[in-house]
């Protein structure tokens, strides 16, 4: 490797030709980016005690170890954003100065507008591609000739065009003397030239370290310059355009943070492990080297597995799936959590090769979002459920598929459990769903019960039946114990429904909302059919419809039937201990200048605060005990080191760490909750 400072016009004047490799991400700086590259230049230009100005690296591999003059092109593999603005930079002066008159058409020596065309943008004798110094990606590759030839109607829909306008209407603003400014700032500005050869430097780790600066990558950007880089131009573009180019256009419509999420469950699923969404790439360098290395198509079997399993996630997450029973499943499943999608993967996989039957994958996916939502009406943390899917992956017995699963799950103990009928109608029944952020889901599915006719409910409004203000009609209709009955049962199932007549409704009596234009009795909703039989609205009649109501919820959202005898086969073989590797990852996580107690870490994971009282004394692995602490932040007066030659004043180990004592309490402000420790180690749907 050759690493110089240079000047980066000479550097654009002596390099034939620079070509983004195919996998590189598209050009992407935006406004913000090119303003304060402007600024850089217009500063530079102005001060004459100013030798130069230094804009970052340029990364290229050398092709076949030979010289900026062969006629091979150099890979520019870090520095592609800073050289494509300043080529528009320098193109966008050129067009300038062309329209000037002839004495005014080089505002420094070396800079008019032929000048600029035939030393930093263009190889004059050449033709094609050729012709051109710098040529990007796909997407960008011709909105970038354009504006360089200078070739009218320019692509209004490339970003190189958009940055292009930008500097076009920043030097037309400028007089003479700024011209010059601007020549003598691009004339400063310096890089570092790192030169790669091709067989003896690794341009990944060297394409790493160089990238702690500039615009952030995505964890998809380094995976997917892992997986191509340092292979033949021919084969980078085989497997970009069969493989990752499709994956890109698919996740590109949902946000990147998505493609990081796939590959978590994806190397979930591979793995056993999982890793979190700031370390996807490095985890998936590990699952990458662990693989067989020594085979020559080692990355063009990893990228076609990954390209697989993505084509497998979009249907499942993205609605893009044909089938549509299990379409509507999917659909179901992405609205209650995205923690089983590792599990979801092995499904789908099996069921592509056949391991998998269509009525079983169906049957399977029922128990799944069975379990997901009654899970969820239960109030049970749900910090559990990635490891619990995590888990169920590898319990698959591909021999007795659906068996198996809905085995181990109804198995699951304390935390984990699938909530019985008795609890899910329990909870049903008397919580204050109308706060329940599956409301609606709940609703929707209440509504098109035991119907192929499928009403969409997104138009409508939920409406409480008995009104949230209580007025003298109302209080005379729930008769002497009215504050009970509105305390108790106004957020309750059996008092919520669908309208689109919210405002008309208002605070009326039950037997306005009834017979009004647009009341109950002409309500064509499923869900209003009771409304229109009854003639008041009382304790007993909220009752009598949140039974009527939950026992529906019970046949869609239904408990496996499967035999005792399956269950204690397939069960988990840990289902009377307690997993603590939740509360050991979390202790671990804990940020300098932070605490929590045993009521919020019982909390998160799911157990109660004298059980972690008991294993935190009990385990010597804790790390990071003595941070948690009472309720009100005092060291707890059980706590011992677990070397017992450990003489170490805990209080003083606590203000190493950053806790702050305030008259022997912890700093409230630094206590960490329930869901800021899950957050920790991310876990949770």
């Amino acid at each position: 490797m050759k690493a110089v400072d240079t000047n980066l016009l000479d550097l654009l004047k002596k390099s034939e030709r620079f070509v983004v490799p195919i996998y590189q991400r598209v050009y992407s700086w935006g406004k913000d980016e090119c303003a304060q590259l402007w600024k850089d230049m217009m500063r530079a230009g102005s001060r004459d005690s100013l030798a130069n100005h230094f804009t970052g690296s340029i990364v290229y591999i050398e092709r076949d170890q030979g010289s900026n003059t062969a006629k091979e092109p150099d890979l520019l593999i870090d520095g592609q954003q800073r050289v494509t603005t300043v080529t528009l930079v320098l193109a966008a002066l050129a067009s300038h100065l062309q329209q000037l008159p002839p004495g005014q058409q080089e505002p420094v020596e070396g800079f008019s507008s032929q000048k600029i065309r035939g030393k930093y943008l263009t190889n004059v004798y050449e033709e094609g591609d050729e012709f051109f110094k710098l040529t990007l990606t796909n997407r960008d590759k011709d909105a970038l000739q354009r504006v360089i030839k200078d070739l009218e109607p320019f692509e209004e829909d490339s970003r190189v065009t958009v940055n292009f306008r930008y500097f076009v209407e920043q030097i037309a603003a400028l007089d003479d003397a700024g011209l010059k400014t601007l020549c003598e700032g691009l004339n400063k500005l310096v890089v570092v030239d790192v030169k790669l050869s091709r067989g003896q430097d690794d341009p990944q780790l060297v394409f790493e370290s160089m990238n702690a600066t500039g615009k952030k990558l995505t964890q998809a950007d380094l995976i997917r310059n892992f997986v191509l880089m340092d292979l033949a131009q021919g084969l980078q573009a085989q497997l970009y355009n069969d493989y990752w180019y499709p994956m890109e256009r698919v996740f590109a419509e949902h946000g990147e943070r998505r493609f990081d999420e796939f590959v978590r469950h994806y190397l979930t699923m591979k793995t056993r492990k999982i890793p979190r969404l700031d370390d996807v790439y490095e985890a998936y360098k590990e699952f990458a080297f662990g693989s067989d290395s020594s085979d020559p198509a080692w990355k063009e079997k990893l990228v076609a597995d990954l390209y697989v399993f993505s084509t497998y996630f979009s249907n499942m997450a993205f609605g893009r799936e044909p089938d549509r029973q299990l379409k509507q499943r999917f659909d179901e499943v992405e609205q209650l959590a995205t923690v089983a999608y590792p599990f979801q993967l092995r499904l789908y996989s099996d069921y592509e090769s056949q391991r998998l039957s269509h009525s079983d994958f169906v049957q399977v996916l029922d128990a799944l979002i069975s379990y997901l939502f009654r899970r969820n009406i239960c109030g049970i943390p749900t910090n559990s459920l990635n490891k619990t899917f995590n888990t169920l992956v590898h319990r698959v017995n591909p021999d007795d598929y659906a068996a198996s699963v809905l085995g181990y799950l109804l198995s699951l103990p304390d935390y984990r459990r699938f909530p019985n009928d008795e609890e899910f109608v329990e909870k049903l029944e008397s919580e204050q769903l109308y706060f329940h952020k599956k409301r609606n889901y709940l609703l929707h599915k209440l509504e098109n019960f035991d119907s192929k006719e499928v009403v969409p409910t997104a138009q409508y409004t939920v409406e409480h039946i008995m009104p949230q203000k209580v007025t003298p009609e109302w209080k005379a209709e729930l008769g002497d114990n009215w504050e009970e009955v509105h305390r108790s049962f106004l957020h309750t199932l059996g008092n919520l429904t669908l309208t689109g007549y919210n405002p008309e409704y208002s605070n009326r009596s039950f037997a306005e909302k009834r017979e009004m234009k647009g009341g109950f009795k002409e309500s064509p909703l499923r869900l209003n059919q009771f409304l229109r039989e009854r003639t008041t609205w009382s304790q007993a009649d909220i009752e009598q419809r949140a039974s009527d109501l939950s026992a529906k919820a019970v046949k869609m959202w239904g408990y496996p039937a499967v035999n005792q005898e399956v269950i204690e086969r397939y069960s988990s073989s840990d289902r009377h201990t307690f997993d603590w590797s939740l509360t050991h990852s979390i202790l671990e996580a804990l940020p300098y200048g932070t605490w929590t107690n045993y009521q919020e870490l019982a909390e998160a994971v799911g157990t109660g605060p004298q059980a972690l009282a008991q294993h935190l004394s009990n385990h010597a692995g804790c790390h990071h005990a003595y941070r948690v602490m009472t309720w009100d932040g005092h060291l707890a007066d059980r706590f011992r080191w677990s070397d017992e030659q450990d003489d170490r004043d805990p209080l003083v180990v606590l203000k190493e760490d950053g806790v702050q004592m305030i008259d022997g309490l912890a700093d409230a402000d630094q206590r960490l909750n329930s869901a800021q420790l899950l957050e920790l180690v991310e876990e949770g749907e």
